[in-house]
């Protein structure tokens, strides 16, 4: 247990370059509060202790803002970045290594009893907004960009943005982030490389 505890707690330091502890991530991180009400919830509903698991799951919605349903499978070292707002439904499964931003919906778009949520392979990212619907697959090691609505399959190792989300291979988009554009001696940005990246690559760098 502790060893898995750790691990959690190395996922959000390996990933916010904020974090400038593990005290400061275990005392004030409500997305690894909410992992942790979310693997007590689940552990209970799978000894069908249905009614206490969605209760304690209240109390991790309560206490963080992030919404996960005792039923979703979580894999290791996912981070829910700020995370208010986030929402995981019932039948949602997560792979290892995920990386969630706030305000994420991973729903279902029927009212049958059967999977109807989204499954996301590991090493995905998903920007703020996002929102993933259905019983669909996010390809291993895709990126979900900001606002995004993906309704349909990405295949692994792609780049998914705008409404509705069009998906293209991260292979192309090879361009430098916005972040890490030369400087000019007067201290502005080469404002030419600027103009040879496009909106879509920069809302995914970014």
């Amino acid at each position: 247990m502790f060893k898995t505890l750790r691990r959690d707690i190395q996922a959000f330091l390996d990933n916010d370059p904020a974090a400038r502890s593990r005290l400061e991530i275990l005392l004030t991180y409500p997305g690894l509060h909410a992992l942790w009400f979310h693997r007590l919830a689940h552990a209970l509903c799978r000894r069908e202790f249905y009614f206490l698991g969605r209760l304690v799951s209240q109390f991790g919605r309560f206490f963080t803002g992030i919404e996960i349903h005792p039923g979703a499978r979580i894999g290791k070292c996912l981070v829910i970045d700020h995370g208010m707002g986030t929402v995981i439904g019932e039948t949602a499964e997560i792979g290892d290594n995920v990386l969630l931003y706030h305000n994420v919906t991973l729903g279902g778009v029927d009212l049958i009893k059967m999977k109807r949520h989204p499954t996301l392979e590991d090493h995905v990212v998903v920007g703020a907004g996002a929102q993933i619907l259905g019983p669909i697959t996010i390809g291993a090691h895709s990126r979900i960009g900001a606002n995004a609505v993906v309704v349909k399959d990405v295949p692994p190792e792609s780049v998914v943005v705008g409404v509705p989300g069009r998906t293209r291979p991260r292979s192309a988009l090879q361009a430098p982030s916005p972040l890490l554009l030369p400087v000019r001696p007067d201290g502005h940005e080469d404002l030419d490389l600027h103009h040879n990246v496009s909106p879509d690559i920069t809302m995914e760098l970014l």
